[in-house]
């Protein structure tokens, strides 16, 4: 219970608290604390601790039934002080170790009955007048254990007030427990204000609970404040602790200290953790495998952290430990707590403290010379750490035989491995050997303390294997300058090769591998290379005044080699080529003054023997020089004119000679045909004029202009004639008479009957008598009484749409077979219907049809038409009845 937090103006508490013990104690509890609250009691036998807590003092006897005493409580700081009278109800029990006497004893009950509280109520004004404030009581905590075994409902407290003397008065109790989910943990006796827990607690599921109890009277008036009630639940040790993971894992590096931290476990128990139900406690079970010790890891009872404690961890002997854990509450005592086990896997992970080492200690190989991308040697080490790994993997390093880097070494991933590999060609005439020390670490440095094995280093001799190698020009691609027309014969250079082979005694042949105008000659034996043709410089096989050749160096080795050198042969010009007249042709009025021709020259050679050009007309015939002329207009071109007043339109040859400026200079005479012609007022020659100038006359024009009318005559000749035959040919009688006409003859077989005598023969009375209703149902004028067979009809072939020759044949006996077996296909089969003959027929048989029209009838002609008609020969012929 506890004292109120407000003051009252008096010196004792207005009302009085009865309680049962209950568990051997009472306890007060003061709204002012235990640090500024101190209690006394007017009874020595009993003491009031610094918490409120009520004791006996002493052993003693109880002499009466009821004993009451005091307890008051002071402020320390305010000096003010409150009392509470106490009184203590003693049951009748027999006690351990005491005979049952009948005596009242103060011996504590395991079930004792619940205490009694009174409800404080207003107080009137005293007689001083002062007026005391209303103060409430805590009623300290009810304590019930969890996993109680009953009998329920089971008596917890009982609640009175100090009116129920007066009047009747009903009490309730309300809150979580009561009348709020879960509902009827808690009830109470609304008469006695006895208060009973209903089943078993669960501290776990919930731990405290808060209610209020009510006291009003019949008619619902309230007579008390609600008072405050805590139950709390006691924990038992009912639940086991449970690890969070039941397999922990956790690794830790080999060659650790002792000391080092490897991983934690962690296990939960449900109990309260404030007392020991719920103080897990670890320990280590069993360690597998025990080896180089037993105890290689222990664990912190209280955090689970699992350390090493002895060293000598070594992954390349123990890879992993198993080690079970066990959690116990009531701080690790086996005898009483509650314990569950996990498994903690440990990997020992691995450090790189084992140095590769070699296999060997010299290795070997050999190399064809000038061979790239070669492996040569295989170098294999050993290496106890992780495989695959960077404490595994190997490095591998030359630190010395092979200045020229002409090796390499690369680590081959799956089996660690060293290729030794030629990157750099080698030549057996420079080095036949090589002596390489070759060294081998691992991608990861080394731990620390260990040191790098002498076995790290290892030799490798690598000799060189001479080949034939081919020959080679040092001077590739060689240059000649010489100048054009050399006679021929004319050496121009010795164009030798070298054998790279300086210790095999070969011979080396030369000869042509490329010479486009077949001008060039080389010695086989030395390379002396001399002219076979006159060199041109203008010729179609010279790009940029340059002529190359290739040629062609051989050994006679085994395998003989060959190497190739090209020649390129520089040209000087030399004015060998006369200037040309340009251009051919021209034009010009036969007027001078409106026009003249433009005139240049082409050179094929170059300078300075081209231009500038000199132009100029020939004294010979006299009539150039009387008709024409030439003024310069540069170095380069000139123009050519009329020198007389008019000339006739026509075509003239004018000669001209052109002449270079080359040492010593050339000359040409060249001829341009001018066409002279009548031109109008803008100097254009006129279409008359173009004719004249072409050298047609009057007759030429006339002869081409009859041509032309003459074969058009021939063309509508021919086409009135080939109109007039076809007319011809649709009006021209037949040659034979139409009644005559196979073709008409053709057309009268579509009846069939038994001949003239059977035309007047209605054929309908062939019919069988029950398919007569459909037939004479029809319209007036059909004939026919066949009908299309109903049925599935067959699937023609479709015409490809680029049909291909050879499928045009496949596609008419496709289209044929499906029209033979196409039942519903016309003409219809008509046997399908006259092939009932019998009695009850209306036609008879055929026979008697016969003998009445016609009488016996001779059928032997029918042998003469063919076998398919000489079975109806013997059919009908051969007997008299059907």
């Amino acid at each position: 219970m506890q004292f109120p937090g407000k003051h009252w103006q008096g010196s004792r508490l207005p009302f009085s608290l009865r309680f049962i013990l209950a568990f051997g104690k009472v306890t007060f509890s003061s709204c002012l604390g235990t640090q500024g609250t101190q209690y006394e009691t007017n009874n020595v036998d009993f003491k009031v601790g610094a918490d409120g807590t009520v004791f006996a003092a002493r052993e003693l006897r109880i002499p009466s039934e009821q004993v009451a005493f005091t307890v008051t409580a002071r402020d320390r700081r305010t000096a003010k002080r409150w009392d509470a009278v106490v009184r203590l109800l003693v049951a009748q029990t027999a006690h351990s170790g005491h005979k049952q006497t009948g005596k009242k004893s103060a011996a504590l009950d395991p079930s004792p009955p619940p205490s009694d509280t009174l409800m404080p109520w207003p107080q009137l004004p005293s007689a001083s007048g002062l007026r005391r404030q209303k103060r409430d009581w805590v009623i300290p905590p009810i304590n019930v254990p969890e996993n109680s075994r009953g009998p329920f409902p089971q008596q917890l407290v009982r609640i009175r007030s100090d009116k129920d003397n007066d009047i009747p008065i009903r009490y309730s109790v309300t809150g979580v427990g009561a009348d709020q989910p879960p509902m009827e943990v808690f009830s109470i006796d609304s008469m006695s204000g006895r208060m009973y827990v209903t089943r078993p607690m669960d501290r776990e599921e919930r731990a405290s609970y808060h209610l209020r109890a009510h006291a009003v009277d019949m008619n619902g008036n309230k007579v008390e404040n609600p008072i405050d009630l805590y139950i709390y639940v006691i924990d038992m040790n009912d639940n086991r602790p449970e690890f969070i993971n039941q397999v922990y894992n956790g690794s830790v590096d080999e060659g650790s200290k002792p000391g080092t931290y490897v991983m934690t476990v962690t296990a939960n128990d449900a109990d309260d953790s404030t007392t020991a139900n719920g103080m897990v406690r670890y320990r280590i079970v069993t360690q597998t495998p025990q080896s180089p010790s037993q105890n290689m890891f222990t664990i912190n009872s209280e955090t689970g952290d699992i350390v090493t404690v002895a060293a000598g961890l070594d992954r390349e002997k123990v890879q992993q430990y198993t080690v079970i854990v066990q959690a116990t509450d009531m701080e690790g005592n086996l005898n009483y707590g509650l314990s569950n086990t996990a498994t903690a896997i440990i990997t020992v992970t691995d450090v790189n403290d084992n140095p590769p080492e070699f296999t060997a200690s010299t290795y070997a190989g050999e190399v064809p010379e000038n061979r790239v991308e070669t492996v040569v040697a295989n170098l294999t080490v050993m290496d106890r750490d992780q495989p695959h790994s960077p404490n595994w993997n190997a490095v591998y390093r030359i630190i010395s035989g092979d200045p020229s880097g002409h090796f390499s070494i690369r680590t081959d991933p799956v089996t660690n491995e060293g290729m030794v590999t030629v990157v750099k060609a080698v030549d057996y005439e420079l080095n036949r050997a090589f002596m390489l020390t070759v060294m081998v670490s691992n991608q990861a440095p080394l731990a620390s303390g260990i040191q790098m094995s002498f076995q790290s280093t290892a030799g490798v001799t690598i000799s060189v294997v001479d080949i034939n190698e081919a020959p080679y020009f040092p001077s590739n691609h060689k240059l000649v300058r010489l100048e054009e027309g050399v006679p021929t014969g004319t050496v121009l250079t010795t164009f030798s090769a070298v054998d790279p082979d300086r210790f095999m005694q070969q011979a080396v042949r030369y000869s042509k591998l490329s010479d486009p105008a077949n001008w060039l000659h080389i010695n086989a034996t030395n390379g002396q290379i001399s002219t076979a043709a006159v060199l041109d410089r203008e010729s179609l096989y010279i790009r940029n005044n340059v002529y190359e050749a290739t040629f062609l160096a051989a050994d006679n080795g085994v395998p003989p080699a060959s190497g190739t050198g090209t020649l390129q042969i520089y040209l000087i010009d030399t004015n060998d080529n006369a200037p040309e007249l340009l251009p051919k042709e021209a034009q010009i009025c036969e007027k001078p003054g409106l026009n003249a021709i433009n005139i240049t020259a082409a050179d094929a050679d170059v300078d300075p023997n081209v231009g500038p050009y000199v132009f100029e007309l020939p004294f010979v015939p006299a009539s150039v020089r009387k008709n024409w002329t030439i003024t310069r207009l540069n170095g380069d071109y000139a123009q050519l004119s009329l020198r007389i007043l008019y000339l006739e339109a026509g075509v003239y040859d004018v000669p001209v000679i052109v002449t270079d400026s080359g040492n010593p200079p050339l000359s040409n005479s060249s001829i341009i045909k001018v066409k002279v012609c009548p031109c109008d007022d803008n100097g254009d020659c006129t279409t008359v004029g173009a004719v004249a100038a072409a050298g047609l006359g009057t007759g030429a024009i006339v002869a081409i202009l009859i041509c032309i009318v003459i074969l058009l005559t021939m063309v509508l000749l021919f086409v009135m004639w080939m109109k007039r035959r076809e007319k011809e040919r649709h009006t021209k009688q037949l040659l034979i008479d139409p009644e005559d006409d196979v073709r008409d003859n053709i057309l009268k077989y579509d009846e069939e009957g038994g001949g003239e005598e059977d035309q007047d023969y209605d054929l309908s009375q062939l019919q069988q008598p029950e398919a007569m209703e459909h037939a004479l149902s029809k319209a007036p004028g059909v004939r026919r009484v066949d009908e299309r067979p109903v049925g599935a009809e067959p699937q023609y072939p479709v015409r490809p749409v680029v049909p291909h020759p050879g499928d045009i044949g496949d596609f008419i006996n496709e289209g044929l077979r499906a029209a033979d077996n196409d039942p519903t296909a016309p003409p219809y089969d008509s046997l399908l219907v006259f092939d009932y003959e019998g009695s009850g027929s209306t036609a008879g048989s055929v026979s008697s049809l016969n003998s009445s029209s016609s009488g016996d009838q001779d059928y032997d002609y029918l042998n003469d038409w063919g076998p398919r008609f000489k079975k109806l020969a013997d059919m009908y012929g051969g007997g008299e009845e059907d």
